[in-house]
């Protein structure tokens, strides 16, 4: 049965085609939001404008035509063009004013890990956008998705087979403002260019045994307990310190900072394709591909305590190398449009090598006196994800039927039932190795330039830590739908299972070096490499030092099982009415575990059988969907929709947070402890939408959406030594979101056939949230406060053009929010608050023929800052400059 809804998307995409004759109709960022170069997208057009207007639940889409016009990188950047959307760190997604635990992402319909080590959210700057072909944002729930969803979820869906041979190239470069000099670096090792360490930082074999050697420590005292226990007892301490000073010597100490000229950004891809046409109207078809990216960033942070902000600061000069490395491979199988096999392997692999000279003083040494601190630091993240992915799509009528001789009225009911199912395996390392961070003593004088430094007396003043996390996550599921059709109206029944799980191992190992000679550390002002040289070291009288820090308990193991039967029955009453109901029961288990590998002598994991009862969580439960829609050609529009959604949801505790373990906050810098207490929140979500479409391609929509949640999971300060920031991840009492929002895409034909080039298109967002902080917060300064990272307006709007003869096309993209909460003040410190950030970008394509394009991007037009605020004094703030970029792109 063909719907109104399905003519009004090939009416569309026919107007697409013929009024502007091979150059481009831009549709909104979040809906139909297509943009026709060629003659052969109109059915990818159709695609898109029928999964918006047939999507049972408020959705938004955008797909890979509409992010290349815009010019976004990676997936993350180009999610802020869809309403309600924010980004934080330029990496994890707000939806709707709610944190990234609030939403949850897909590869293809299916779980995979995340690379990051402080949240089990997938960054999703780690996607580039060459991969994609559409991402889709699901705002209201619906049954046959996890129901750990209340902002959103996002499902992140590949290019699959192509129809015919393509074969594509492109290449690039890029600058920024502020890496327009020198850049900070160090000695690394042979393969830093590929994004991957050649062994160099790896934590050295020495270590590794000597740590099986002496359980665990390396501290003189038990190395002569162990020397006097396997020889004759007579060992002195001297005999036991050598050895120590000899296992120094295995840690890579090559990490002095240098200042030097960065190498030219770049970037390459290339991917190739083809269709094989078999006989009976089979398709064989793959798609590879391969991109590589380099770049140098460098900024200057700065950032201060509230009472004091003149006195009691850091200064940091950052500068990264990033490499991100990504293949893909697809295969498929088609059989005519009734079935389909589809094979799906990426690998994704990014780099964050970190080079950081950073000045500090605090409240015990404050910048009037003249004395603070200097830190060199280096940091290597390797981050790299691998999935392999099979799905299937089968429908049991037309060619089956006639292939099987069941062409009876007696199976009729068959021409419409549809089988999906897919299996995933994906696995995820983050490794760390070496990193560094070499304590000083920092003098000054009254105008804040260097005097000297020298050593850190202490035997922790090197700090080496080696770090690794590994996520493997299996996930499998099937969908079964059956449409019933009756003299007015429409009844399909579906219904699936799902299978996820998922095994996590985080292993973090530290190690000191220093000496707590004040003679030598008085007159130690070199880098770290000369000091930690092994003449020093080796040098009795220096005092020289090896150790484990604390006792390893940042280390954890755990795991997370789900399955979930759902099923769903959608009536549609003639082409008006449609109401959807849905019910998924999930039978979730999850466990996190400190775990201390070098615990030689007890339990690596506690040997306590209720400590281990308290860290296992598990919970059965349903979690219903309704939706209504009505549709009319009524209202000024060539079709109005109007929904109405609501859903009770869930939203869980990422795995780390379920554990005592600590870990550094790399948005705040804060020491952030989870616990064993904290629970899932639950969530009630409602959406009403009205939907205009326009059979020019306009199109226009409002949403009023507001969500209650109980036991919300936040984060709150908590005490800390000094002038350290310490986070606290427990359940609130609860919380409250109200919000609208608004899209639209405007032609400007209307003002005149020279305007006709040009659209409008844009969606703004408003929001009000509140957070009652409960009895279990530490002291907070406001009990009743917004929600972390919302704000209560966000806006973007874009500016398009796309010339009559096909060879020019411009977009200029203008995107702000207001100010969020960053973090939640304690004890009468006030909230800081993230300001906004004005974003202007622009994005020219040249088509100086049919098979290559030239595109000129340029970020941050307005060169805004970061900055975050308490009370109206900056506490934090970097410039992160304006970027230039340009590419050529020849395919075919």
């Amino acid at each position: 049965m063909q719907t109104k809804k399905k003519l009004l998307s090939a009416h569309i995409a026919a107007l697409t085609m013929s009024a502007v004759a091979g150059t481009a109709i831009a549709q909104n960022d979040k809906a139909v939001e297509e943009v026709v170069v060629v003659g052969n997208l109109r059915s990818a057009a159709d695609d898109v404008v029928v999964e918006r207007l047939e999507s049972d639940v408020v959705s938004d889409i955008i797909d890979a035509e509409i992010i290349g016009k815009i010019g976004d990188s990676n997936l993350a950047a180009a999610l802020r063009r869809v309403p309600g959307v924010t980004l934080i760190d330029d990496r994890f997604v707000f939806i709707r004013g709610l944190g990234e635990r609030y939403s949850s992402s897909l590869l293809n319909g299916a779980q995979i890990p995340s690379p990051d080590l402080t949240r089990n959210v997938i960054p999703l700057d780690i996607f580039p956008t060459s991969i994609l072909k559409s991402v889709s944002v699901q705002k209201g729930y619906s049954s046959d998705i996890p129901a750990a969803f209340s902002g959103g979820l996002i499902d992140i869906r590949t290019k699959g087979i192509p129809d015919d041979f393509t074969f594509s190239v492109e290449v690039g470069t890029s600058l920024n403002s502020e890496t327009d000099g020198d850049v900070l670096s160090y000695s690394g090792g042979g393969d830093d260019a590929f994004g991957r360490d050649d062994g160099t930082r790896s934590m050295p074999g020495e270590l590794r045994s000597a740590l099986s050697t002496y359980q665990g420590s390396l501290a003189v005292g038990d190395i002569l307990n162990d020397l006097n226990l396997s020889g004759n007892g007579n060992a002195d301490v001297a005999e036991a310190e050598a050895i120590n000073r000899n296992l120094a010597l295995a840690l890579n100490r090559n990490i002095n900072v240098r200042e030097e000229s960065p190498d030219l950004n770049r970037a390459f891809e290339l991917n190739v394709g083809n269709n094989f046409h078999l006989d009976h109207g089979m398709e064989l078809g793959f798609l590879v591909g391969g991109s590589y990216e380099s770049s140098w960033t460098n900024r200057e942070i700065r950032d201060a305590e509230f009472g004091l902000p003149d006195d009691a600061f850091s200064e940091r000069d950052v500068s990264t190398y990033n490499v991100s490395a990504n293949a893909n491979a697809t295969v498929g199988w088609r059989w005519d449009d009734d079935h389909s096999v589809q094979m799906t392997a990426l690998l994704l692999r990014n780099t964050d090598d970190k080079t950081t000279v950073r000045d500090y003083f605090g409240s015990s040494t404050p910048f009037s006196e003249g004395r603070g601190n200097r830190d060199y630091e280096v940091r290597y993240e390797e981050r790299e994800l691998q999935v392999l992915q099979f799905n299937g799509d089968h429908r049991f009528g037309g060619v089956v039927r006639e292939t099987l001789g069941m062409e009876a009225t007696r199976f009729d009911w068959l021409n419409d039932l549809r089988v999906e199912w897919f299996y995933s395996d994906s696995e995820v390392t983050t490794d760390i190795p070496n990193e560094v961070s070499v304590t000083y003593q920092l003098n000054v004088d009254g105008d804040g330039n260097f005097v000297s430094q020298n050593l850190q007396p202490s035997t922790s003043a090197g700090d080496f830590r080696f770090t690794n996390l590994q996520d493997e996550v299996e996930n499998y599921g099937s969908k079964i739908s059956l449409p019933l059709y009756f003299d007015n109206y429409e009844l399909t029944l579906s219904g699936g299972y799902n299978y996820a799980k998922k095994a996590r191992t985080y292993r973090q190992t530290e190690f000191a070096l220093g000496t707590s000679d004040l003679a030598f550390s008085g007159n130690a002002d070199g880098l770290p490499s000369d000091i930690f040289s092994d003449d020093n070291i080796l040098d009795a009288g220096n005092g020289f030092e090896i150790d484990v820090v604390g006792n390893n308990g940042e280390s954890y193991l755990a795991a997370v099982t789900n399955q979930a039967v759902f099923g769903e029955v959608d009536l549609r009453i003639g082409d008006a009415w449609r109401i959807t109901a849905g019910l998924r029961w999930e039978d979730y288990k999850q466990v996190g575990l400190p775990w201390d590998p070098l615990d030689y002598d007890g339990c690596q994991v506690s040997c306590d059988g209720d400590d281990i009862a308290e860290s296992v969580f598990s919970e059965d439960d349903y979690y219903p969907s309704v939706a209504f829609t009505y549709s009319t050609s009524d209202f000024g529009a060539e079709t109005f929709q109007f929904r109405v959604n609501y859903s009770e949801t869930i939203v869980r505790p990422d795995l780390r947070e379920i554990t005592p373990s600590s870990y550094i906050d790399p948005l705040t810098d804060a020491i952030v402890k989870g616990g064993t207490d904290v629970i899932p929140a639950t969530v009630k979500n409602y959406d009403i939408r009205g939907e205009w479409f326009f059979s020019t391609g306009d199109n226009f929509t409002a949403s009023l959406f507001y969500k209650d949640i109980t036991d919300p999971i936040e984060s709150f300060e908590r005490a800390a030594f000094e002038d350290a920031l310490a986070a606290q991840i427990i359940n609130a009492e609860s919380a409250e979101l109200y919000g609208v929002e608004f899209e639209w895409l405007k032609g400007l034909g209307f003002l005149g056939e020279a305007f006709s080039p040009f659209f409008v298109s844009g969606n703004l967002t408003a929001l009000d949230t509140e957070i009652v902080a409960g009895d279990r917060a530490d002291s907070p300064t406001n009990p009743t406060r917004p929600l972390t990272g919302a704000s209560d307006l966000t806006a973007n709007i874009q500016f398009g053009f796309d010339s009559t003869d096909g060879q020019h096309s411009a977009m200029l993209v203008y995107n702000v929010f207001d100010e969020r909460l960053f973090l939640a003040g304690r004890l009468g410190t006030p909230d800081a608050y993230e300001q906004p950030f004005h974003s202007l970008d622009l994005t020219y394509f040249w088509y100086p023929t049919e098979e290559s394009t030239l595109r000129l991007r340029i970020k941050n037009i307005l060169d805004e800052d970061v900055e975050i605020e308490q009370d109206g004094v900056t506490t934090f703030s970097y410039a992160p400059g304006s970027s230039f970029s340009i590419d050529y792109k020849w395919s075919f």
